[in-house]
């Protein structure tokens, strides 16, 4: 039996306009063929999550499954609409926005976490110095650390307005948003090389605990590809997201472009 969802409406934000990745910046982004700046994929991600919370609320972010891809840019101040449709306890999602399809997603609710230890993810340290992108940066099987992150106080509720999230279970119950989860994935990348304008192109993210809000998230991250496709060079990692130095938040895999070819603007 498949059963719709009440659709999910969004003023996109492009909350990376000062980011140093410069595929957000309106003049770079059309240099490579966009309209604009892009939001984040992390961001329309976390659009999308808004669906499985809604429909399974704090069972989700315990032990919830979601997957997305990202087919076309998101603008800012564009609208965004989320769609969900639920057939065997799969809520299949998609992203629209300017009349086409932004993004495809998938999330489930598994009757629980699985376990992953965290002996099995190496902790490393970001590097000292970061070094210009090349292969190099993310050679196949290479462990990559990050920086300590924590969106505490203020900072957490700045990123719940500017994701516009309108659930309230986050500041009720002290929560943090799986969205920040994604964040941390794209430091991985950014905290171990100087890149140039790069785009984040798809992610499954398995959550194994509800983050709480001004938790100190770090990653454990082991490249697990890294090839050239179409003109572009490809990273795919493999982590595991961690509160405080010892639980693990979320089971991720992240693939990204780490140096687009660049093209004349259509």
């Amino acid at each position: 039996m498949t059963s719709q969802l009440e659709a999910y409406r969004v003023s996109a934000y492009n909350t990376s306009k000062q980011s140093e990745n410069k595929i957000h910046d309106d003049a770079v982004a059309r240099r490579f063929g966009f309209s604009g700046g892009l939001v984040p994929g992390v961001d329309v991600m976390a659009y999308m999550m808004h669906l499985p919370v809604r429909k399974w609320g704090r069972a989700f972010l315990g032990r919830g499954l979601i997957e997305a891809r990202f087919i076309k840019p998101v603008y800012d101040g564009e609208i965004a609409d989320v769609t969900g449709e639920e057939s065997d306890g799969v809520l299949a999602i998609e992203v629209a926005s300017r009349g086409g399809l932004c993004a495809t997603g998938s999330a489930s609710l598994p009757a629980s976490a699985p376990f992953f230890s965290m002996a099995d993810f190496t902790e490393v340290a970001a590097v000292a110095e970061r070094e210009p992108v090349s292969p190099a940066s993310y050679e196949i099987s290479k462990w990559l650390g990050t920086l300590p992150r924590a969106w505490a106080g203020d900072a957490a509720t700045e990123y719940l307005a500017d994701i516009r999230e309108t659930d309230a279970i986050y500041a009720r119950e002290g929560l943090g948003h799986p969205g920040l989860l994604q964040r941390v994935m794209n430091k991985v990348l950014v905290d171990n090389a100087i890149l140039g304008p790069w785009i984040h192109v798809g992610s499954r993210m398995q959550l194994l605990s509800a983050a709480r809000s001004g938790d100190e998230l770090t990653a454990r991250a082991k490249v697990t590809g890294n090839y050239e496709k179409k003109g572009h060079r490809f990273v795919e990692l493999d982590a595991l997201v961690v509160a405080n130095g010892k639980t693990p938040l979320a089971h991720c895999q992240h693939i990204a472009i780490y140096q687009p070819r660049e093209q004349a603007a259509a």
